[in-house]
């Protein structure tokens, strides 16, 4: 399912993830303005198409990346789930300590990936390392009226600066059959 270039339009979300705080937090993404799961008569039900995601980690300071220190040490997972209803939760609000909350068994993960701070190397840099990502070719299309930018920062973390954790998705408004609907609706169920 390739996607027509004048159809793609962007969306994006972002968190700010304060330093010295190890846990979970979240932004909520509100997509009712692109998402009609019911078919009416002759009209059919549509979806949010989600081809790419792109992730970025920037110091909140100066909107550079986040300066790589010998002496920052941890692990930041951070994902798109669908439909997941959180809200707006600060650094350490919310417990994502569940298996499965970053698995890619996790119907609701459209993207996921950890940012690995450099560690005990100073000559390391820190980098995010994507594991699950849709394709323009197989897209993760949302039926939910919401998308959350959900992270955990590790307990180990020691990372020195409050940071801007960003995603920008890029998306169409796609028509679905009744059977697809009732399938992504089912799959997307918290």
């Amino acid at each position: 399912m390739a996607y027509d270039i004048k159809n793609v339009f962007y969306l994006d979300v972002s968190a700010t993830v304060t330093k010295a705080t190890a846990g979970g937090g979240s932004a909520q993404l509100d997509l009712s303005a692109y998402i009609d799961p019911i078919a009416r008569g002759r009209q059919k039900g549509t979806g949010l198409a989600v081809y790419k995601t792109h992730y970025s980690f920037l110091n909140s300071e100066d909107s550079n990346e986040v300066a790589p220190k010998a002496a920052d040490t941890g692990v930041l997972s951070a994902s798109i789930q669908a439909g997941l209803g959180i809200g707006d939760n600060a650094t350490g609000a919310l417990s994502t300590a569940t298996p499965d909350a970053f698995a890619t068994s996790n119907q609701l993960l459209v993207s996921a990936g950890n940012y690995y701070e450099p560690g005990s190397a100073a000559t390391s840099t820190s980098t995010m390392a994507m594991y699950l990502e849709p394709s323009k070719d197989v897209p993760y299309i949302i039926v939910r009226d919401n998308a959350c930018l959900v992270y955990n920062v590790s307990a180990a973390s020691t990372m020195t600066s409050t940071s801007l954790l960003s995603v920008r998705m890029e998306c169409a408004i796609v028509t679905l059959d009744q059977a697809t609907l009732n399938q992504l609706l089912r799959t997307q169920t918290v």
